[in-house]
């Protein structure tokens, strides 16, 4: 049952997370940083300490009583998760829902099952498996093989978006996908999902401060989102500076006050955005608690967002007018991506 209910959470999760980019689109007359920012404040600074005060009341006292050494390390993955997380919206931007979000969240699967084991190679920790181990073993084996087999998805659906814009004139590309540029935003989705990986270590980093939150009497389907505040004052901190020089570099400050553009409307879905995107990881910490494997967990709801965002991206006619050969290559991207991801999860259940 425990097993059941933590999937169900999981694809909750995704589907939120593949959503969330969704009401961007209706902001009209904003550069992309004020948007951005907007919806990061919501995701990052407001909507995770209220999710904590209502499940976990006592967030509070347990952040202020954890070690340094277990904040330093919680926020500085959040910081490196933080810069994934900016250039994701990015990737995005530039690629389109179905192509972005594949090309990013492959990565992201990949390493993020990765990330914990070389970390544990350097600091060896007990019950932990450094890269070493999984060598070692079969079940890591199988992980490993899984990491490869997601990367040839990823340059298999980076082929498909090669002939989607060999196919497409550019104004076909922007009909779809406005800023469509499939080399900037291979870069930048490759980069992204690398650093989007860190938020699982995060979680694994922030792990004491969930137990300590069971130990308090809290009940342990919310254990996660005492982790969760510390995390994202990383991606705060990164994607605060970054926006706040692009402002400043495009004299896109202005957006938040100019009357000629629909304000409430702009505010309102960049927060529902923003709130949506948080949405993901509090059903991902709800997941995550009745499966009780967090490479698993991460694996698992790597692979419903990737199914989400395609369908968006099926719902935006982005791969409209593309011939059936690059369609078709495209959705083996996608089917070796899932595959890949299969294969980590059950490599580390092993």
């Amino acid at each position: 049952m425990n097993a059941l209910l933590g999937v169900i959470f999981h694809s909750i999760g995704g589907f939120a997370s593949g959503s969330f980019y969704m009401p961007f689109k209706k902001v009209k007359g904003w550069a992309w940083e004020s948007y951005w920012i907007i919806g990061g404040l919501f995701s990052w600074m407001i909507v995770p300490p209220l999710a904590a005060y209502f499940t976990v009341p006592g967030f509070a006292s347990i952040i202020h009583n954890a070690s340094g050494q277990i904040l330093a390390i919680t926020y500085l993955m959040g910081l490196m998760w933080g810069i994934g997380g900016l250039t994701y919206g990015l990737g995005v931007r530039y690629l389109g829902m179905s192509l972005g979000n594949s090309v990013i969240l492959g990565f992201c699967s990949a390493f993020g099952a990765l990330v914990p084991s070389f970390y544990y190679l350097i600091v060896p920790t007990p019950g932990k498996v450094s890269i070493i181990d999984m060598l070692g073993n079969y079940g890591g084996q199988l992980v490993l093989l899984g990491v490869a087999l997601c990367l040839t998805g990823i340059a298999i659906s980076g082929k498909a978006g090669l002939m989607k814009e060999r196919e497409l004139t550019p104004e076909q590309s922007k009909s779809s996908v406005a800023e469509f540029s499939l080399v900037k935003g291979l870069i930048i989705a490759t980069f992204s999902g690398i650093l989007s990986s860190f938020f699982n270590f995060g979680i694994e980093a922030g792990k004491p401060m969930a137990e300590e939150a069971v130990k308090a009497g809290f009940n342990p389907l919310f254990q996660n989102n005492v982790t969760f505040v510390v995390i994202l004052w990383g991606g705060l901190t990164t994607n605060l500076i970054w926006t706040t020089i692009l402002n400043i570099k495009n004299r896109s400050y202005g957006n938040f006050v100019d009357k000629s553009k629909p304000l409430f409307n702009n505010y309102f879905f960049a927060a529902l955005a923003g709130t949506t995107w948080f949405m993901q990881f509090f059903f991902y910490g709800m997941g995550e608690s009745k499966l009780g494997n967090g490479a698993s967990s991460w694996i698992l709801h790597m692979s419903t967002i990737i199914l989400t965002a395609n369908m968006w991206g099926l719902f935006n006619k982005e791969w409209k007018g593309v011939s059936s050969k690059t369609f078709q290559t495209f959705v083996v991207g996608i089917a070796v991506i899932l595959l890949s991801v299969v294969i980590v999860g059950i490599g580390n259940s092993l």
